[in-house]
């Protein structure tokens, strides 16, 4: 080890260049690295801590879940906003845990039983929870493993889980406080229905698909048409079993007198009203629907305004009961099958459309088409709860990113139906309710005792009710905690559009709800003014789609395991192609390419810095602008100007701003351009050379600073080898230079730029190989300001001074900001001619094609009337640049010396 000057002025030991291996190879040190991060405590809250507080929660992921895109994505940027603000001199929460994911978890135990030949029922409620439990202790939880292994800094002292005791008495807690509030009741509503699961499920827990089924259309009442008789169509056959009215528009003369009219059903013994309502679309199909009100939404409210009986015809899984019918006992579909037959013997069959395509929702969690069916459920009341949650964003408490998604949360919380929070489950939390011999009900909390005898609710809660204690059940509510005294509430939200109204507006609703609890708001001097919300900032991400735009799904195929890209390309390839696609509201899209331009960037990073080590780059005070050169002023004031940027991007959770400033900064500016003039800088002669080597360590201590939250294993590694210092996690965040950019100097260089990237596409025209020295004059260097870079330029263009008696066969003219540079070269004995003459027939054929090509798609009408937009903007582009190509060549080919 050396000691060396640090840029701030300090003393440190800097390690030997040794220390850094050749190459960059993430997999041999990324675990390592995260393993002393923890047990460093780096990322360990601290509540008595006097730093001004930053937290974040983690969006729960379900314990039978493992890593997907969606979530690394929602990790890269929770973790990339916690490691800055670290650096940034915040005391900083980061709160992890998983969610017990009542209809998954209990799905993967019964799965297991069933491997066996044994149901839950073979155990009973209390040891099939206990086999849960095992399971959990034994597989749940992967998905902690694979945070790891992409790099997330969160409190895993603080990790916690919603079946928790801690969190089951919040849960406790806000339900009974509901329920005394009124809040909370039960009722019979329609719900959808999983007759595989055996319980109600949420909207979010529907996934619609379009299906190809059947509309049958058939009569009711008369056979003879100058009796009453309606034709109706359905897609359900089997629910007109559980039909007690035909509706009708009020407007429609054809069916006016029938109004008010029964028509007896073919099957039971009842009679169908029929009714007028202003649902009906009279232009669609006969102008007359069936009404089912206990399996159909729309019916379900026709039933409530024309107040009709609504029974039901389905048991839990899905088979025909109570009908009295030869149906009962039939499967939903068997039954679908069987009515039709039935009522085609009646010839009461007007038409059968098949297949008929139609939207079908199913059940994500069991695959099978849900049903929606009458059920005495437990909800919450939500109109008040939805105003405050509302009225937060109004007030500016919690603000939206972007700003453009606020219209979609207005339209849903000012909309919000009442919540179904009951499921017919016995994994997850048991509703408090208990119910006496003689129907009485009563609503017992954590540190009450229910009436003996009595039985609990069936019922389990559903788990979006516990997850919507999440910010603050996690930091100890209802007790008054350190945890909730210093960092809720909690400062942003980072999560994906798409459950904006599942997820975030519940959250909303009970943060609000317990606003003003003496456990969140504290007492006397500590006691908290502002409002009391889970979260003063919600960021909001876009979808994760494969690298042509499309939704990933297992059914295409088309899904990326993060891990894969980890072991592959390294978690800072993932984590970058992740963050640099990633604007607020917008999908990204990505494929394997993006991965790899990631990987290839992180190895440019560690070359860069290899080489300066190499060069004895070490941390050291930058000397005055009066002593820097050009590039010198130059790459430091564009470091001054990225940094602000991305500063401002970050403020504003614009990721792929930032890492589009910094990648292109870090490969564009400082590698192609600053290093390789540095190379003719570190050629000269010491003070010149230190000066270059300090500059170039200022450039990397800064650069890996604004690159570590996004990249932080490899800036990691080569932070701690330029500086010494011990980790990046708790480094100081970069903060204005002062360093004011110089102009003149930044034009001076642009010049050079341009000149050098001229001459080297001038001699890319002669036929001259790369890196081939010839000799050359530069006329008019001075008027352009140039003089002290024309040892860059003859370096990187590849050039030497010409000799006595020098001729020059060809020159090129460079029209730079002050004047126009000429270069004059001697190509004579460089160029194979016939060689050359080859290579540019062959290229000037493919040209010559790719034009014919593009111009005869373009010609072809009918490609531009079905063609998207961009493509053919594409291919216009395409035939642009080929016609460039073709008079390039052919220019090129007509200057060539006749051959032999």
């Amino acid at each position: 080890m050396t000691s060396q000057p640090h840029a701030n002025g300090d003393a440190r030991s800097v390690p030997e260049l040794d220390a850094l291996p050749k190459s960059w190879d993430p997999g041999t040190v990324e675990s390592d690295l995260y393993d002393g991060w923890v047990e460093a405590g780096y990322f360990t809250a601290d509540p008595s801590s006097d730093k001004p507080a930053y937290s974040i929660v983690l969006p729960p992921p379900n314990v039978t879940g493992s890593l997907h895109m969606g979530h690394a994505l929602d990790h890269t940027l929770m973790d990339a906003l916690t490691r800055r603000k670290r650096m940034q001199g915040y005391e900083v929460l980061w709160l992890p845990g998983m969610d017990h994911a009542g209809i998954a978890t209990q799905s993967v135990v019964e799965k297991q039983l069933a491997a066996d030949g044994k149901t839950k029922e073979d155990f009973g409620r209390e040891l099939f929870i206990d086999k849960v439990w095992d399971w959990k202790r034994e597989s749940g939880g992967t998905i902690g493993a694979q945070m790891r292994r992409i790099g997330d800094g969160v409190d895993w002292s603080r990790d916690r889980f919603t079946m928790d005791d801690t969190l089951s008495r919040a849960v406790r807690t806000i339900f009974k406080r509901l329920f005394d509030a009124g809040l909370i009741y039960q009722a019979e509503r329609l719900v959808n229905w999983s007759p595989v699961l055996e319980t109600a499920i949420s909207d979010l827990e529907v996934k619609y698909e379009d299906v190809e089924g059947e509309l049958v259309s058939f009569r009711y009442g008369s056979m003879d048409d100058s009796e009453p008789h309606i034709v109706v169509a359905t897609t359900r056959l089997e629910t007109m079993l559980a039909d007690t009215a035909i509706a009708v528009h009020p407007e429609d003369d054809r069916y006016r007198e029938l109004v008010g009219t029964t028509l007896p059903h073919p099957f039971l013994d009842t009679e169908l009203i029929v009714v007028a309502d202003s649902h009906v679309d009279p232009e669609f199909g006969t102008g007359a629907v069936k009404v089912t009100p206990a399996h159909d939404p729309n019916d379900f409210e026709i039933g409530l305004r024309h107040q009709l009986p609504m029974p039901t015809m389905l048991e839990t899984r899905g088979r025909v009961a109570g009908t009295g019918t030869q149906f009962d006992g039939m499967d939903r579909f068997e039954a679908r099958v069987a009515v039709r037959e039935a009522l085609a013997e009646q010839g009461r069959i007007v038409a059968e459309k098949r297949p008929y395509l139609h939207s079908v929702g199913h059940s994500e969690r069991s695959g099978e088409p849900i049903e929606p069916r009458l059920s005495l459920q437990w909800w919450v009341r939500v109109e008040t709860l939805a105003k405050a949650a509302g009225d937060a964003v109004r007030n500016g408490d919690t603000v939206i990113h972007p700003a453009s998604l606020e219209p979609r949360w207005f339209a849903w919380v000012d909309n919000m139906h009442d919540w179904c929070i009951s499921r017919q489950l016995w994994w997850g939390h048991r509703i408090p309710i208990w119910h006496g011999p003689n129907g009485e009900t009563v609503c017992v909390g954590p540190d009450e005792t229910p009436p003996e005898g009595w039985e609990q609710d069936p019922d389990v809660l559903d788990t979006w009710f516990s997850s919507a204690l999440w910010p603050f059940s996690t930091m100890g509510w209802p007790d008054h905690t350190p945890e909730l005294a210093k960092f809720y509430p909690t400062t942003v939200l980072v999560t994906g559009y798409d459950i904006l109204f599942f997820w975030v507006a519940r959250m909303m609703m009970f943060g609000t709800f317990v606003g003003g609890d003496p456990a969140i708001i504290g007492d006397g001097a500590a006691k908290k003014s502002s409002p009391q919300v889970p979260f003063k900032n919600v960021f909001l991400h876009g979808l994760i789609r494969d690298e042509f735009g499309r939704k990933m799904s297992k059914s295409r195929g088309n899904g990326i395991d993060p891990l894969d890209w980890v072991e592959t390309f390294g978690a800072d390839a993932l984590r970058f192609t992740l963050a640099r696609g990633a604007s607020p509201g917008g999908d990204l899209a990505i494929g394997e390419d993006h991965a790899r331009a990631s990987r290839n960037f992180a190895t440019k990073l560690f070359n860069a810095t290899r080489f300066a080590l190499l060069n004895g780059a070490s941390p050291a005070p930058l000397p005055p602008t009066a002593e820097l050169t050009d590039a010198d002023r130059w790459i430091l004031g564009r470091l001054e100007e990225v940094r602000a940027d991305v500063d401002a991007a970050l403020d504003n959770y614009e990721f792929n701003r930032a890492c589009e400033a910094l990648y292109h900064f870090a490969w564009d500016e400082f590698c192609d351009w600053y290093l390789e003039l540095a190379k003719v800088q570190l050629g000269q002669e010491d003070p010149q050379t230190a000066r270059t080597t300090a500059v170039l360590a200022t450039v990397l201590d800064v650069l890996l600073k604004l690159l570590h939250p996004v990249m932080p294993f490899v800036t990691e590694v080569l932070w701690k080898t330029l500086t010494g210092g011990e980790s990046l996690v708790i480094a100081d965040w970069p903060t204005a230079t002062g360093f004011a950019s110089d102009h003149a100097a930044a034009q001076r260089i642009t010049d050079m730029q341009k000149l050098i990237t001229e001459v080297r596409r001038f001699r890319s025209d002669q036929g001259l190989a790369d890196r081939q020295k010839v000799p050359a004059r530069l006329s008019e260097v001075s008027a352009a300001g140039l003089d002290a870079h024309v040892p860059a330029v003859t370096a990187l263009a590849w050039l030497t001074p010409p000799a006595e008696g020098f001729t020059p066969s060809a020159s090129v003219e460079v029209r730079l900001s002050a004047s126009t540079v000429v270069v004059e070269v001697d190509t004579s004995g460089t160029v194979d001619v016939d060689a050359e003459r080859r290579r540019l027939e062959k290229d000037l054929a493919a040209a010559q094609k790719e034009l014919a090509g593009t111009s005869a798609k373009l010609g072809n009408d009918a490609f531009l009337a079905k063609a998207p937009a961009d493509v053919v903007d594409k291919i216009r582009a395409r035939r642009q640049v080929a016609g460039e190509e073709v008079d390039r060549i052919t220019a090129r080919l007509s200057a060539l010396p006749a051959g032999e």
